[in-house]
């Protein structure tokens, strides 16, 4: 990022300068397609929330559809678009799927690969094949596991943002397998999307993705989550990954009896541990989990719900720790 503050000029700007800040965009952009193994192109944006808005906005197509597991940020970039219904476990129903698109002209489809509230992994293979069959585009969300799982095969269009695997907020991109799948809206990035490229940030996400190795994470931290959610289930709590049938080992939802999540976020709160009620983004409003209500989950298990989501710098002593206040809660509300 240091480097990428020092080319001070405008990427897009024909001088000197500019064409070396030119230079060292295109080659962050090569770097980012070969550390997530993607052959289309990479279109630079403020995060995550602006990629969906570029996609369902733009996309060559007609009918826009999307699961309803989304993420807010997709949901709001697709307003009155129809809402894809899931199985109790989470997964889009295919069969209803299915009898929609046949319906379709030239959909547009959004489906997030693993949930960011749940962790839940959609069968994407399938999906994909589906949309395709009839003539479609599937946009896939994997901000939530770029970096720390290969990408779906075959997506016409994927959401990364770089936070999420440890680089630097408000920078992401959309990845596009063919610039034709998307209309060209003019100013940057080849004209499909205005505003001047943030260079430091986009510096940043490229090395961040280089640091990236599988596993994400140490296993000794992964053991420590699985000691915890027995304990979360001796404890008479729920552990959703147990519903799931297949799921991120990054995202956990858990619920603890008797107290509400909201109750529980100000608990943690005070213990110096941070989590969220819903996903992190909209778990400012206390609202219920548009997520847990499309699976189905009852009103009161929904509200004791909380989202535990482990990074790059998570440590066996901070899944520890967390399993310890989580526990005393729960001691104190029996």
């Amino acid at each position: 990022m240091l480097d990428g503050f020092a080319l001070w000029a405008n990427p897009s700007s024909p001088h000197a300068a500019g064409r070396k800040a030119r230079a060292a965009l295109e080659e962050a952009r090569e770097r980012i397609a070969e550390a997530l193994g993607w052959n289309g192109e990479v279109i630079f944006t403020s995060g995550a929330s602006e990629a969906a808005t570029l996609a369902m906005a733009h996309a060559v197509g007609h009918e826009r559809f999307v699961s309803a597991v989304e993420h807010d940020a997709v949901l709001a970039a697709a307003p009155g678009a129809p809402r894809l219904a899931v199985l109790p476990n989470g997964e889009v129903d295919q069969d209803r799927l299915e009898a929609l698109l046949a319906k379709a002209s030239q959909p547009v489809v959004a489906i997030q690969w693993f949930n960011s509230e749940t962790g839940v992994q959609q069968d994407m293979g399938n999906l994909v094949e589906a949309v395709h069959d009839v003539g479609g585009l599937l946009v896939c969300d994997v901000s939530q596991t770029a970096g720390k799982y290969p990408l779906p095969h075959d997506v016409d269009m994927a959401i990364i943002a770089a936070h999420k695997f440890g680089g630097p907020v408000a920078v992401g991109a959309l990845l596009v397998r063919e610039y034709a799948m998307l209309g060209a809206s003019g100013g940057q990035e080849r004209g499909y999307r205005r505003g001047t490229e943030n260079l430091p940030g986009i510096l940043g996400m490229a090395a961040a993705l280089e640091a990236c190795d599988y596993p994400y994470l140490p296993l000794e931290v992964h053991d420590a989550k699985e000691r915890f959610a027995a304990e979360v289930r001796n404890a008479g709590g729920v552990w959703f990954g147990d519903r799931l049938e297949a799921h991120s080992a990054y995202i956990d939802a858990l619920a603890m009896p008797q107290v509400s999540g909201s109750a529980q976020l100000m608990r943690f709160d005070m213990a110096g541990i941070a989590v969220s009620q819903g996903s992190a983004c909209s778990s400012g409003s206390m609202r219920r989990s548009h997520v847990l209500t499309a699976m189905g989950v009852d009103d009161d298990l929904a509200d004791r719900t909380i989202r535990m989501s482990i990074g790059w710098t998570t440590t066996v002593a901070e899944i520890e720790r967390f399993a310890e206040v989580w526990l005393g809660i729960a001691a104190q509300s029996a």
